[in-house]
């Protein structure tokens, strides 16, 4: 069954490159990311996984914790990660699960048998710290994601959990927002005395809250 967005993420337990985890238990409190590359010893999945160890500070900054899995052994994403760190100047510092019986796969349904029937696309599930699933993307194996896009992702959905606000298109952290169309203008002028940029009843431009 696919999971769609506000969906508790499944619960489950596994082996990773940093011993045994129950996920909730292990994320408890936090944010997370978790995400399947589709095989071990392979060069797209190589420099994915080097810069999301390159951009460990920006997701601890956000309460943020990453974890990968593919359908290998934790003994082989071991070996694995001395090519890694060799590779791209970077150790990898999450847990990498391994998955060699589907269980985690099958449960987040990372395999899509009509692209390969063995091996996971590129998920990504962005989880938040009540377990709630508040991104999904899926990406084909030869195709490597954009992890500084996440980060984005990231930053736009905690800006907005406190925020009546939404962020456009291309937004960056510090950019203009827009106020929710459900806020009243009167409303909206007691989060906004600065006031605001109306370029229609329902487009207003306001700069980012702190």
């Amino acid at each position: 069954m696919a999971i769609r967005l506000g969906d508790t993420a499944p619960d489950f337990s596994a082996d990773t490159t940093e011993g045994p985890i129950r996920f909730h238990d292990w994320k408890q409190g936090s944010w997370a990311v978790l995400f399947s590359h589709p095989k071990d010893f392979t060069p797209v999945c190589t420099t994915e996984l080097g810069y999301t160890a390159k951009l460990a500070d920006e997701f601890a900054a956000r309460g943020v914790k990453t974890i990968g899995l593919s359908v290998d052994s934790v003994e082989d994403h071991h070996a694995w990660a001395d090519d890694i760190e060799a590779t791209q100047g970077t150790a990898v510092n999450f847990p990498m699960i391994g998955d060699p019986d589907r269980t985690v796969a099958d449960l987040y349904d990372m395999i899509h048998p009509n692209a390969d029937d063995t091996m996971t696309v590129r998920s990504v599930f962005v989880i938040d710290a009540n377990d709630k699933v508040r991104l999904t993307l899926t990406y084909p194996a030869s195709t490597g994601r954009n992890f500084d896009e996440i980060l984005r992702v990231i930053d736009s959905l905690q800006l907005t959990d406190g925020k009546k606000v939404a962020t456009p298109v291309n937004w960056q952290q510090g950019d203009d927002v827009i106020i929710v169309p459900s806020l009243s203008n009167e409303e909206a002028a007691e989060l906004f005395p600065d006031g605001w940029d109306e370029q229609r009843p329902y487009l207003r431009v306001v700069s980012q809250p702190s």
